[in-house]
């Protein structure tokens, strides 16, 4: 590798990137090495795309996507589940330079107004409806222009750089292309449209923006390019040990760095099948898992916890399964371990990021130990340098010290679009993007996460982390899930609150009966003073627990005002 090709790394000058490829041009790499390998997979639709079928399907949509208008830099939208082109449309954007802005598929009018508006967006996507989402309705009723509008000719009072509305599907609505239309009008472009085009950016530009919720109340746009997601997807498959015999089953929504980094980017690198489940469903899985004999799967813990429990789980045969990934969220040890067992996915790996780190910084491997794997989110990426901040005073935190886990890289994004001030809130003056995680680090270099600082309790002056106490609870027989929150109290400031959810058999379980199971086992002020029983926990799509809801619940319940 060439010294350009070098990224600098503080503690480690001349560790070398991955690739310097922009996405479009390591598909094509790919693809010159085995073009018939089995790329996309939809099981229910007997969907498959070979490396070059699905080249061929992006190249003709990046040019019919050239050919209404939309050039290099252009911002495109796409609101949808994980339907097939959902895929199509990511590449087809990467190879034309258009920035793909990915949005929340149970997002509402009020949600997509503001993306739409504060993306600057030029073109949107849509299916016809998602759970009781009508996206066509909503369309109407924002855009009543694309009833009169001549398709690639809108003009939105509300929405000025709004253009062009595209329909992910064979169907005809007045005021947008379709998917076929774009495709047959790219089939007619000269190939040198596309070429033109690709001279236009390189690896350092946008190539998506995902919004994120934060502390302002408002989305954030987190740009990120293609050095950045292209090179994480490396790292994540590397940790797995993936390479083109594996088939890694995807049931996590694309809008989220978890669908499209951790398993299409790291497939891609890895010249793997991607099989992929469109919306989650835990018998759908399993189908998935046996019928097309993956080798790994993803999910959060939630989505393990629900497939362990399928009662038909023993039906399946997972003789296959060697690896995968859980994370975006805490991975309770005890999960983990009946994953690697029952599963038989004893390569399975933890990741821990955030989107504004494209996502992942620290990640364990296939080859570490259980106890590593089960409590610990492993070691920093060769090409990141990682570090643990005391968030009072910005010191750095030695060995086993807690604080705020922070990294510097390749892998930070490029900023938030269009607000400086919360980017430089987010990244200091020396380039660490701070995460808002509790943690620390051991002698080893395996980091631990401890919570978010926004979530710790502070229980008459004590730090509580709610992640120690809900390992901890997940230890008593008949607790299946738990989660633990803060509860506002006149006395000590905040009390602890536990949610749990029961095994069947235990349904008659108490209060009294957490207590008393706990009161000998941690020290008194982490002993939660209110336990509720619930069903489910209250979850965004990519299936995180929304703490917020718990603690408002919970605040409710305990008849706080």
């Amino acid at each position: 590798m060439t010294d350009e090709n070098r990224v600098p790394v503080p503690g480690d000058q001349d560790y070398p990137l991955h690739s310097e490829l922009t996405i479009g041009a390591y598909l094509k790499q790919q693809v010159a090495v085995d073009p018939d390998h089995e790329f996309v997979v939809y099981p229910d639709r007997d969907l498959r795309w070979t490396y070059r079928d699905f080249d061929e399907r992006t190249d003709a949509l990046a040019k019919g996507l050239l050919s209404i208008g939309m050039k290099p830099g252009d911002h495109l939208g796409v609101w949808a589940r994980n339907i097939p082109d959902w895929l199509t449309f990511m590449y087809a954007t990467a190879k034309a330079g258009i920035v793909m802005v990915t949005v929340n598929p149970i997002y509402k009018s009020h949600e997509i107004d503001y993306v739409l508006k504060q993306s600057d967006m030029k073109a949107l996507c849509i299916i016809d409806a998602y759970r009781d989402v009508d996206y066509l309705q909503i369309i109407r009723d924002l855009v009543p222009e694309s009833l009169e509008c001549q398709r690639g000719f809108l003009r939105s009072e509300e929405y000025p750089c709004l253009e062009n509305l595209i329909y992910m599907g064979p169907e005809k609505h007045r005021g947008f292309y379709s998917v076929p239309e774009l495709i047959l009008l790219g089939q007619h472009r000269p190939d040198s449209d596309l070429e033109w085009a690709t001279r236009q950016f390189d690896n350092n530009d946008v190539v998506m923006m995902q919004y994120t919720s934060g502390t302002t109340g408002f989305p954030k746009g987190v740009m990120l390019t293609h050095r950045n997601i292209l090179n994480n997807g490396f790292y994540i498959g590397e940790g797995q040990k993936l390479g083109p015999d594996d088939r890694v089953c995807l049931p996590v929504p694309f809008f989220h760095c978890f669908g499209c980094v951790l398993g299409v980017m790291a497939n891609l690198t890895h010249r793997s099948t991607m099989i992929i489940v469109e919306d989650f469903d835990a018998g759908l899985v399993l189908q998935a898992l046996h019928k097309e004999k993956a080798t790994a799967v993803y999910g959060v813990p939630t989505m393990f916890i629900a497939e362990l429990n399928h009662p038909d789980f023993d039906s399946f045969d997972l003789s296959h399964m060697r690896t995968g990934i859980m994370a975006g969220s805490p991975c309770p040890p005890e999960t983990m371990r009946e994953v690697m067992d029952r599963m038989n996915m004893t390569d399975v790996t933890i990741c821990y990021g955030l989107t504004e780190t494209s996502p992942v910084f620290t990640q364990t491997s296939a080859d570490d130990d259980i106890e590593h794997k089960c409590e610990t989110v492993g070691r920093a990426h060769p090409p990141v340098d990682v570090r643990v901040i005391d968030p009072a005073d910005g010191h750095i935190c030695g060995v086993g010290e807690p604080g705020e886990l922070c990294c510097k890289g390749y892998n930070v994004m490029k900023g938030y679009y269009k607000m400086p001030e919360a980017t430089a809130e987010a990244i200091d003056a020396d380039g660490y993007l701070h995460s808002g995680d509790l943690g620390m680090v051991d002698e080893d270099g395996y980091y631990r996460v401890t919570g978010r600082i926004k979530d710790m309790i502070i229980r008459g002056g004590e730090n509580i982390y709610p992640l120690e106490v809900e390992n901890f609870l997940l230890t008593m027989p008949g607790v299946l899930d738990a989660q633990v929150v803060g509860i506002p109290d006149e006395k000590y400031g905040e009390i602890v609150g536990a949610f749990i959810r029961t095994r069947p058999g235990y349904e008659d379980m108490t209060e009294d009966d957490v207590r008393e199971w706990a009161i000998p086992r941690i020290a008194r002020y982490k002993v939660p003073k209110r336990v509720f029983f619930v069903d489910d926990f209250p979850m965004t799509p990519s299936m995180k627990v929304q703490k917020f809801k718990l603690r408002e619940m919970a605040a409710e319940l305990a008849g706080v005002r």
